[in-house]
């Protein structure tokens, strides 16, 4: 009976998460931006069996790895050329199935309870629903993250289990190709798992410790390597990954602008307003906070700077040398801002603001004014966010407390993976909260411990089944 209506538990989450996925593809989400370009590369590997953008002739690129164009590129063949409906139906089933594994794995660290808790908290996301019926690489990049912990966890709970270290080399490999910045997540589970290796095998050789962990990175850097070939033998550059600037090697990168940007840039706000709009789009003074100048002498520089840029609409030579002269002179004022206080302060926005950016809500939510009511709503999402994060931290501290000398690789390949994640994110030029998703996962199963029933309940955890005493 107990059993069932855990059953039934977990069935009601899944189907309010789908309704929630259903609410947001009914708000009918925007195909544009980036998915429109994931789409021309995946429609001309279809059609012209060329990896490049669309023109009068088919130019190849490198700006992106071609995991999501692959994955496109396979549902125009079983869906038609163009289906972005049918793209997302697969993306909204995809999510589900992570959901239903954080489940899985939050119960077999920490009861029954936790893994109920991490159901309902994976489909009731609201951020993770809404990318999943985005054109975007998101929500399989997170599907592919819980993958590899669920194989991780079996991998140390199994002992020799050579079928899980192919499961998690394929996730781990998935998860690069998909986005770049994955591979701290290779770098944080093959430390755990040479960590496990080194706790079991006290006394024998290390080509024996850590033969799994160079199974999985084998599985990792074999697709990487053929891209990388494809890429010398086309552009005769080495690039393994994606270059950091999304740019092809005969392109030019603005790097003065760019860190003019890091002067004063903070929110997703100035990422939309500024950031993007540099080399095609006006730029306007106004959409540049108070921080933006240290003197109106500055101000004026970058007024003149503004007026000339908008009557070419490019970004040229002389336009960056002259962001990267004003940089220069913030930079020399205010040293610590630039390189503490202002990557700090773009990490917390990625953190702590609400995470529907690729929906009709405003970028500049706090203007209660301009629009309250959709203020009210994104408030409200903050809310929600700041609510998951809360429950991981409490969540963490009662494993801490209670399951301390538990199987604990998972939760360990978690914190490297978050903590990683992090010091990556401090390096950026400008915030995009869809850069923190990829860490939900951990969120979720963190704050699922939350929930588990660990007073007056001992837990014993062996051979992947938990154990209740009362």
């Amino acid at each position: 009976m107990e059993t069932r209506r855990a059953g039934y538990g977990w069935g009601a989450a899944l189907v309010a998460g789908a309704l929630l996925q259903l609410l947001f593809f009914w708000l009918k989400p925007t195909v544009a931006g980036d998915a429109l370009m994931y789409g021309d590369l995946a429609h001309n590997m279809v059609a012209h069996h060329v990896y490049g953008f669309s023109g009068a002739v088919i130019q190849p690129t490198l700006i992106r790895l071609p995991g999501y164009p692959l994955f496109l590129a396979a549902c125009f063949v079983v869906f038609g050329a163009g289906n972005y409906a049918a793209v997302v139906g697969v993306q909204m089933v995809v999510d589900l199935a992570g959901c239903a594994l954080l489940g899985v794995l939050a119960r077999r660290l920490a009861g029954r309870r936790a893994g109920l808790a991490a159901v309902w908290l994976a489909a009731l996301c609201p951020f993770t629903a809404n990318y999943s019926v985005v054109v975007l690489a998101e929500t399989l990049s997170v599907f592919c993250v819980v993958v590899a912990l669920v194989a991780l966890e079996r991998w140390e709970a199994e002992g020799k289990a050579w079928g899980w270290v192919v499961v998690l080399g394929c996730a781990l490999s998935g998860a690069v190709l998909l986005r770049p910045d994955q591979g701290i997540l290779v770098a944080a589970i093959l430390a755990v798992m040479v960590g496990v290796g080194l706790r079991r095998r006290l006394g024998v050789a290390p080509a024996v410790v850590v033969a799994p962990a160079v199974v999985v990175a084998l599985l990792v850097v074999m697709p990487l390597s053929l891209w990388a070939a494809r890429n010398w033998r086309m552009f005769h550059v080495f690039q393994p990954l994606a270059p950091r600037y999304a740019n092809d090697p005969d392109e030019a990168v603005p790097f003065g602008f760019q860190r003019w940007f890091r002067t004063w840039a903070v929110d997703y706000k100035a990422s939309y307003d500024i950031y993007w709009n540099y080399d095609d789009t006006r730029m306007r003074l106004e959409d540049l906070p108070g921080r933006a100048f240290d003197t109106e002498e500055q101000k004026e520089q970058t007024r003149d700077l503004f007026e000339r840029y908008n009557k070419v609409v490019s970004a040229t030579p002389e336009f960056d040398a002259a962001f990267a002269q004003i940089a220069a002179e913030r930079i020399a004022d205010h040293p610590l801002r630039y390189y503490l206080v202002l990557p700090v302060a773009r990490e917390a926005d990625m953190w702590l603001r609400p995470r529907l950016e690729l929906t009709t809500m405003p970028v500049d939510w706090w203007a209660v004014r301009a629009h309250p009511w959709k203020s009210a709503e994104e408030i409200a999402y903050a809310l929600v966010n700041a609510a998951y994060l809360a429950l991981a931290v409490v969540g963490l501290l009662r494993w801490k407390i209670s399951w301390w000398g538990g199987r604990a690789a998972v939760v360990y390949a978690m914190l490297g993976f978050v903590a990683l994640r992090c010091l990556l994110l401090l390096t950026l030029d400008n915030s995009e909260p869809r850069y923190t998703l990829e860490c939900f996962p951990a969120v979720i199963l963190l704050g699922s411990f939350a929930f588990a029933k660990v007073f007056g309940e001992h837990h014993s955890i062996a051979g992947g089944v938990v154990h209740h005493r009362g």
